[in-house]
């Protein structure tokens, strides 16, 4: 495998599975507990280091189906209120937006990795990740977030993102299969297929993202809000450690740390 490096940190190949924590300044997020205000951001990035996070990723914009859409300029107003609390800390800063206007923003700013669940599909915004010359997440898509439906056209899409990345000369990427409710022609029961199947795209030889944390195909199965899907999300993370994750992005660092020691005590060898 080809691993991804972030501010000198391997993720995949031979490196220890790495974590990434997750910090909303979007009111309108799915899950309510994961907003920060602006004035808690360091704060909070901090604990998640503390707690083994490798990476912090900050959103402004809710992608969760069914929730009020913002404008391109109050994300920026958000984000880039979030990145100046964070600016010269050290702490390795993913930003999570999937427009070119906000990203080309975000840059200004001391970060790390870009986390694009477009894909790569838009021009604009591929070019500029290239000329940032930043690690990349990329997640499953042939043209919009979510139109990959079952793991069979997610690796279609997959394959599709990996020749953006040629074609930009993106090289230090992590491929993010899309687990998730991203459109209305997706059912939980995908999500499921895409974990039964996850291994399968360790064939692309890149580090994979386990991106699962209190979604909706867990909270549908134990008929719990997000608020109560704790115990499902380390279950299916615990799946994916098995299935060849090399970065958890999760709200939950210090109980997915716990789950993580775990299992790398179970495959540890004699």
């Amino acid at each position: 495998m080809r691993p991804c490096t972030v501010k000198g940190i391997p993720i995949g190949g031979d490196a220890p599975v790495r974590i990434m924590g997750v910090i909303n300044v979007s009111h309108e997020s799915f899950y309510s507990d994961s907003f920060v205000p602006v004035p808690s951001v360091h704060t909070m990035a901090t604990l998640m280091i503390e707690q083994g996070a490798s990476v912090i990723d900050i959103g402004a914009r809710s992608t969760a189906p069914n929730v009020q859409q913002i404008s391109g300029k109050t994300e920026v107003e958000r984000i880039d209120a979030a990145l100046k609390e964070l600016d010269g800390s050290g702490i390795p800063v993913s930003v999570d937006t999937m427009h070119p206007g906000v990203l080309s923003i975000c840059l200004q700013h001391d970060v790390h990795m870009i986390n694009d669940i477009g894909g790569l599909a838009s021009e604009a915004y591929a070019k500029t990740a290239a000329e940032s010359h930043l690690p990349v997440i990329a997640m499953a898509a042939f043209s919009r977030p979510g139109d990959a439906v079952g793991h069979a056209a997610t690796a279609k899409a997959l394959a599709e993102v990996v020749t953006r990345c040629e074609k930009h000369k993106i090289d230090n990427y992590i491929l993010d299969p899309g687990v998730g409710m991203w459109t209305p022609i997706r059912s939980v029961e995908d999500d499921w297929d895409l974990l039964q199947h996850y291994d399968a795209f360790l064939s692309f030889d890149r580090p994979l993202l386990a991106a699962i944390s209190r979604k909706t195909f867990i909270g549908m199965l134990l008929d719990r809000p997000p608020e109560d899907r704790l115990s499902g999300s380390l279950a299916a993370t615990f799946w994916l450690l098995q299935k060849g994750a090399s970065l958890v992005r999760t709200h939950d660092v210090a109980a997915t740390s716990d789950v993580l020691r775990v299992y790398e005590r179970l495959v540890k060898k004699p």
